[in-house]
């Protein structure tokens, strides 16, 4: 059986990295590529790479083995662990060898949360709200923003 093998805390992103990807995958489920190709346009990193960096953020967490107060790891565990690995370096390596697949991405992390993260009668769009919410509280909790400054607006236009 493998060893469990402890991953190294994600670096925490930017709340504008992580609103501007969220944008853009909710854009993509709600089929409306303008507003998609609109947040995508702007003066920012590659929106593929920021994809994979949520995606990451999303993944890893619900794949990642437990801790040991919750029990030992049984090999179904394991299996999931390596499944989520798998799927991030795909992703990763899809990623950088085509940057303009942030579509595809969008939609990977689309179906993961669909299938994964959904339960019954329960809307996609609802999950990925929440999930943005928390990524740009987690995000704002790393960066907080200067005093004085203007709150930070958790919708899109």
């Amino acid at each position: 059986m493998p060893k469990n093998t402890a991953t190294a805390p994600l670096a925490p992103m930017l709340p504008d990295d992580v609103m501007l990807a969220f944008n853009f995958i909710r854009a993509i489920q709600a089929g409306d590529a303008d507003a998609a190709e609109d947040f995508a346009a702007g003066d920012y990193p590659s929106v593929a790479a920021l994809l994979v960096d949520v995606a990451e953020r999303i993944v890893t967490p619900v794949t990642a083995l437990p801790d040991q107060v919750a029990g030992e790891p049984c090999a179904d565990t394991f299996a999931l662990e390596a499944l989520g690995r798998v799927f991030i370096r795909t992703l990763r390596i899809w990623e950088q060898s085509c940057p303009s697949t942030a579509t595809g991405i969008a939609e990977a992390i689309i179906g993961f949360t669909k299938e994964i993260l959904t339960e019954d009668h329960e809307d996609v769009a609802v999950v990925l709200e929440q999930l943005q919410a928390v990524g740009v509280g987690q995000a704002l909790d790393a960066h907080p923003a200067p005093t004085g400054a203007h709150p930070v607006r958790l919708t899109a236009v």
